[in-house]
């Protein structure tokens, strides 16, 4: 069973930053996605970056220039780094493993102040 733990949420003020980071373990195959998706009250969650197990990424166009996502793959760990947050980026960030199936995270409340 793949476990995805999450970490780096929190407050920041608008133009903040933050880390997320996002470890998982388990049987987890080495060609695979690995990425985080957000979801804000009342909206429909959505991919906000990925990045393939080859380095290959894919950034929602809202947050392009912003926010950088990577990856370590002999620790099987994605990170999103977001700078220059907005309050629009406020939203649960959920860690996302994409290979045969998909996994989830637990989720991780991100909230941008104004």
């Amino acid at each position: 069973q793949v476990q995805l733990v999450e970490s780096g949420g929190g407050l920041v003020q608008a133009g903040g930053s933050l880390r997320l980071s996002c470890a998982a373990s388990g049987r987890i195959f080495s060609i695979n996605y690995m990425g985080w998706y957000r979801q804000a009250p009342g909206k429909q969650r959505e991919l906000v970056a990925r990045i393939s197990s080859g380095g290959s990424t894919n950034y929602a166009d809202s947050v392009k220039g912003r926010f950088t996502i990577s990856r370590d793959n002999a620790k099987n760990t994605v990170y999103l780094q977001m700078n220059s947050l907005e309050p629009e980026d406020t939203a649960v960030y959920y860690c996302n493993l994409a290979e045969l199936r998909q996994y989830w995270g637990q989720g991780t409340q991100v909230t941008v102040s104004s």
